[in-house]
């Protein structure tokens, strides 16, 4: 049991500003590194960032180092609120209508839209395209749709050792490419 990290969220629990600061500047990048990957744009990852350091706030005084190490704790809060905030997002996302050919979508852009999102976006589907079924489908569920490996593993009915191997593989495969991409 770490007791530094439990007298820090201990700290944070009561309202500690320089302790808030303190778990921010441990945790920041790392959770803005995540969820700058899992949200399209710049800015929705920055607010992300801070909802996620409001709901540890909030939720200090249920961190028990005895189950989780502190970083472990803030991922999974982090990794929560995403999955949440994809969820809405997919939900919102009304304004997309699709033509009768795949390519020729018609979007209303928001005030964050660039068109290299546009790109980044087309490139990603293809290469999910390119994977093995299993893999993509892994992948598309997990990431784009929020939904847990648990999850994935019943609606797929396929043993979690399975699915989590897929989503390695899948990602292991996108990272690949990604890094041929930016060679060429």
């Amino acid at each position: 049991m770490n007791q530094q990290d439990w007298m820090l969220m201990h700290r944070v629990a009561a309202g500690d500003e320089a302790a808030v600061v303190e778990l921010y500047e441990r945790f920041s990048s790392l959770v803005f590194k995540v969820a700058r990957q899992l949200l399209p744009t710049r800015p929705e990852a920055e607010d992300a960032v801070q909802e996620i350091f409001v709901r540890l706030w909030q939720t200090a005084d249920r961190y028990d180092p005895r189950r989780a190490k502190l970083v472990t704790w803030v991922m999974l809060i982090a990794r929560r609120h995403l999955i949440d905030r994809i969820r809405r997002n997919a939900v919102r996302r009304t304004t997309t209508t699709y033509q009768a050919e795949p390519g020729t979508a018609k979007t209303d852009h928001g005030p964050d839209y660039s068109p290299q999102e546009d790109e980044r976006n087309s490139r990603l589907l293809q290469q999910l395209a390119g994977l093995p079924e299993l893999q993509r489908v892994v992948i598309e569920r997990a990431y784009l749709y929020g939904f847990t490996l648990r999850e994935v593993s019943e609606q797929l009915e396929a043993p979690l050792g399975t699915v989590k191997s897929a989503l390695s593989r899948g990602l292991a495969r996108l990272r690949e490419r990604a890094k041929a991409d930016w060679a060429m």
